[in-house]
């Protein structure tokens, strides 16, 4: 480096041009590019554990199977060592308080019970499913509550039952809970664990704030096995559950959800389309199968933009999509489809030589009745298909 002999530092200009080389280097450039990618996967990743909007309709049904199958685990566990529980009441208890004990767990064992049959048939409904975790979690601390309550004199007696908050927090992390879902629950419990301590007259004591302490770095450990087990869960089931060309469901994944679909909503009015781009063949046999897959992307990110949120897109296979569309009846479903057909001509892609390739596509739509499934109304779409390839493709043939 240049020095300026009038000064012992090195010329301003000169420090601008190495500053400036130094960060045009693609060394710099390719961190810094990595650097980024990494902060926004780490931010959408964040955004995605942190609560359920943005959770797709196929993954919410996913998630509700997962914890209507650990709240039927988790219970079955719980009625098993509720006689044990009752040995710790009649050991532990005052004999005045037993009557009380033994009204809770009879309470308790019903609750279970009924959580267990809710769980069980809440197949296909989230919001129940969500429901029942929270009861498997809340109806243990419910008896502990009214322990405290019924021995609220007597603070001696609760060595047998102080450890409740600490397990229903570490149990928080064997459920696929949200972050916000998990705050919300360990919080209560926290709340539950300081009234215990004021009642033995220890909260502000250094027991008591070590108490809360431990409880506050147990939920911290919960949550972070939360983040990492929903974010694993949602990487794993979208590789399983989406075409990985296009990133739309895969035909596997859209017949389960309309399988649930039906389940919740069999009367519900619904109506699909049966898509299929016209000479396919002619673009890859023409232009390379590498431009007939920017063709099947380009195509994919249409459907995105002409369906609704609640609406379901797949790539059936090959060239051929599938988009069912959720409370819509035969007229709403020609105008999107006709839509997408008029979206899909006025594009255009340029191939690897520069040129500018445009294509079309065929659609055939059908109207759910009423409880039908998918393969049903799947068939007379086929067939309309047919019939827009038959008749001039690039077109829509609905009944």
């Amino acid at each position: 480096m240049n020095i300026n002999p009038a000064c012992a530092v090195p010329c301003k200009d000169e420090t601008f041009t190495y500053l400036t080389a130094f960060m045009k280097m693609p060394e710099l450039q390719s961190v810094l590019t990595g650097l980024l990618s990494m902060i926004k996967m780490s931010l959408s990743s964040l955004r995605d554990t942190f609560s359920s909007h943005s959770h797709s309709r196929d993954f919410a049904y996913a998630r509700g199977d997962y914890l209507r199958n650990r709240v039927v685990i988790v219970g079955l566990v719980f009625l098993a060592l509720l006689p044990f529980w009752a040995l710790v009441d009649w050991l532990m208890l005052p004999a005045g308080s037993l009557g009380a004990a033994l009204v809770s767990r009879l309470v308790m064992l019903a609750a279970l019970a009924l959580i267990i049959l809710l769980a069980y048939y809440s197949k296909a409904r989230l919001q129940l499913a969500r429901l029942s975790a929270g009861l498997i979690l809340v109806t243990p601390a419910a008896f502990y509550a009214v322990v405290l309550f019924s021995v609220s004199d007597e603070t001696t007696s609760l060595i047998g039952y102080n450890f409740i908050p600490y397990m229903l927090v570490a149990m928080l992390a064997i459920f696929p809970f949200t972050l916000s879902e998990s705050a919300i629950l360990g919080g209560g419990l926290i709340l539950l664990e300081a009234y215990a301590l004021h009642i033995a007259g220890v909260l502000f004591t250094a027991e008591g704030l070590q108490a809360i302490w431990l409880l506050a770095a147990l939920l911290s450990i919960s949550i972070t096995a939360n983040y990492f087990q929903l974010g694993l869960m949602l990487r794993l089931y979208r590789e399983a559950t989406h075409d990985p060309l296009t990133s739309l469901l895969n035909r596997g994944a859209l017949a389960r959800t309309m399988e649930q679909l039906t389940t919740r909503e069999p009367d519900a009015p619904r109506a699909l389309l049966m898509m299929d781009l016209d000479h396919f063949k002619r673009i890859n046999d023409n232009h390379g199968h590498a431009f007939g897959d920017d063709v099947l992307r380009n195509f994919a990110s249409i459907l995105r933009r002409s369906l609704r949120p609640n609406d379901l897109a797949a790539r059936y296979g090959g060239e051929e999509f599938v988009a069912v569309l959720v409370n819509t009846d035969k007229a709403a479903a020609m105008a999107i489809a006709e839509n997408i057909r008029a979206q899909t001509e006025a594009s255009s892609i340029n191939n690897y030589d520069g040129e500018t390739i445009n294509y079309t596509v065929s659609i055939g739509v059908a109207s759910f009745q009423p409880g039908e499934h998918f393969e049903g109304a799947a068939m007379r779409a086929d067939n309309r298909l047919y019939e827009a390839k038959k008749i001039s493709r690039n077109c829509v043939v609905g009944v």
